[in-house]
């Protein structure tokens, strides 16, 4: 028997922007690591996230959390392009899970 996974979130763009703009949101240590590792600074990732589009096809739901992340994808300022996964925990914040370029190299 196949178990049925909770339902994705309406309109999650608004419920992002939301959370970024009332500051609640969290990076996790995962997020943090691979932003040292990638070179990837937190206003490139929260402008993607206002600005960026919802990659449906790109959410995965993870059955140790219990919760989807989702997949947000944009242009940096310096128009680079990045993905950002995010999960919501209602009780809490936005939590930025990772974010990574989507080319294997950075335009300069």
């Amino acid at each position: 028997m196949t178990k049925k996974l909770p339902s994705k979130k309406i309109d999650l763009l608004s419920l992002i922007h939301q959370h970024i703009d009332s500051g609640s949101f969290i990076e996790t240590v995962h997020a943090r690591q691979r932003q040292s590792q990638r070179e990837i600074i937190l206003p490139d990732i929260l402008h993607v996230l206002m600005t960026g589009y919802h990659e449906k096809q790109k959410d995965q739901y993870d059955e140790i959390w219990q919760s989807w992340n989702y997949a947000i994808r944009g242009k940096t300022k310096s128009n680079n392009d990045l993905r950002v996964i995010v999960a919501i925990d209602e009780e809490v914040a936005l939590l930025i899970i990772t974010a990574f370029y989507v080319e294997n190299k950075r335009k300069k």
